[in-house]
């Protein structure tokens, strides 16, 4: 199957739905997440654990709606992350007035430098494939898309 843009031919396709992008977006989500659950596995952690802690390792005392913003997660799901990797010592809350700040524990810490090299490897598998331009190029018009569609 082909798509067509525009009465011109853009690429082979082997699905019905390829010219979708429901379809499509959510293809490569699920390719992207297994990768990124393969690399981050090897701390022990699924892909959105190893996210979160990056982010409140290099930004001590964040707060969860921060952490929303920049994840793009909804609060309730920040919430069930967090208290997750407090269960497992890796993230303290602490309330400071009538807020709540996330910090990191020092096992969090000490697990950074690994989290940091299985995102590498990531970017290295992806990139392998994909090619260092094209990867760019596509994860800027993904995001892009996704600012416009929210």
């Amino acid at each position: 199957m082909f798509v067509h843009t525009n009465n011109r031919v853009v690429e082979k396709c082997d699905s019905k739905y390829c010219g979708c992008l429901y379809f499509s977006a959510n293809a490569l989500a699920r390719t992207m997440t297994r990768m990124a659950d393969e690399v981050f596995a090897k701390v022990g952690l699924s892909s959105s654990y190893a996210i979160l802690l990056i982010t409140v390792n290099e930004q001590a005392g964040i707060q969860p709606k921060a952490i929303c913003q920049q994840m793009q997660l909804t609060p309730s799901t920040v919430t069930r992350l967090i208290e997750k990797m407090e269960h497992r010592g890796l993230l303290e809350r602490r309330r400071v007035g009538r807020t709540t700040e996330v910090y990191p524990t020092e096992a969090s810490l000490a697990l950074l430098p690994q989290i940091k090299a299985a995102w590498a490897d990531l970017y290295q598998r992806y990139t392998d494939v994909l090619g260092q331009s094209f990867s760019q190029e596509l994860t800027s018009n993904i995001y892009e898309a996704a600012k416009r569609l929210d």
